[in-house]
């Protein structure tokens, strides 16, 4: 009988997602990858500090069971196989279940996604995201120094989505940018009854829907919607939501309020937003990740 991933929700995550390799990756910008590799053999015994998405993995890693694995996590990195060694031992450090790993040592990784079949792909590297998107994966850019998930649910996964251009088309963002505010909520009112076009994230969504509804009493999915829109514009984004058969726990239409005190008090192991500011201003809170798609993200940006 062939192995086989399909039914599962699959995550592929970059080293520096999963655990705290700045200072390591310092000497990388600072110096070349032989320096590096010498480092990270160094402190082979060494387990790497937890990292931005670290408790996101861990609680979805939490809905397997010996009866039932639904969840699987598999590294994805641009890191060489002798760095990738301290990776595997830090994972076991922490007891988290991954068995599945690919270093590429500065090649892109992202092109091994289609073959995991992954809902998610969480990296540093901008560009990876920026492929990943364009192959129809789930995606996001991890902001390093985001703030790190509260301890206060440990078994509930809380995740945050933005709405235009994260979980919907960016159809009403174009509108808005080209015609102004007035103009979007007309748009918006005239199309309440029509379901926006999917965006970047809704597989992801339908996917943590099912892992939720297949759940054990153990662990939970608690999701949100956190978007600048405002009423009117609010009804055609929760009929989207009704037309897709997926309910979500929470919903914050903030009317371009900052949405990191918002995301503060929700407390999600992870955000996810297309705009950089927004981002940004989240990331002191909570761990987030920038969805590079939609109009706002047209223009090609270097690495940070």
């Amino acid at each position: 009988m062939s192995i086989s991933l399909d039914g599962k929700l699959v995550v592929a995550i970059s080293s520096r997602a999963l655990f705290d390799f700045e200072e390591e990756n310092q000497v990388f910008e600072q110096a070349d990858d032989t320096a590096y590799m010498r480092l990270q053999l160094e402190r082979l015994e060494i387990p790497a500090k937890p990292g931005v998405a670290f408790s996101l993995v861990r609680k979805l890693l939490a809905f397997n069971s010996d009866a039932q694995e639904q969840v699987e996590v598999v590294i994805l990195s641009r890191n060489d196989p002798v760095s990738g060694l301290r990776v595997m031992k830090s994972a076991a450090h922490y007891a988290l279940p991954i068995i599945r790993c690919s270093f590429t040592r500065g090649q892109a990784p992202w092109r091994y996604l289609k073959p995991l079949r992954a809902n998610l792909f969480l990296s540093t590297h901008l560009s990876d995201v920026r492929a990943a998107l364009a192959a129809g994966v789930p995606a996001a850019q991890v902001y390093p120094q985001s703030a790190h998930a509260s301890d206060a649910h440990p078994h509930e996964v809380r995740i945050a989505f933005d709405g235009d251009a994260v979980l919907f088309s960016d159809e009403a963002e174009r509108v808005y940018q080209a015609q102004g505010l007035s103009a979007f909520q007309q748009h918006e009112i005239d199309k309440a009854a029509l379901p926006l076009p999917d965006g970047p994230f809704k597989p992801l969504l339908v996917a943590l829907h099912r892992l939720q509804k297949a759940a054990s009493p153990a662990m939970r999915i608690r999701t949100a919607l956190v978007t600048a829109r405002s009423a009117p514009a609010h009804e055609r984004a929760i009929r989207t939501l009704m037309n897709w058969n997926i309910e979500i726990d929470e919903a914050m239409f903030l009317g371009g309020l900052d949405k990191g005190e918002f995301l503060r008090e929700f407390e999600p192991d992870f955000f996810f937003d297309d705009q950089t500011g927004h981002i940004e201003s989240a990331a002191r809170h909570v761990p987030s990740g920038h969805v590079a798609s939609g109009v706002r993200n047209s223009a090609p940006t270097p690495d940070s």
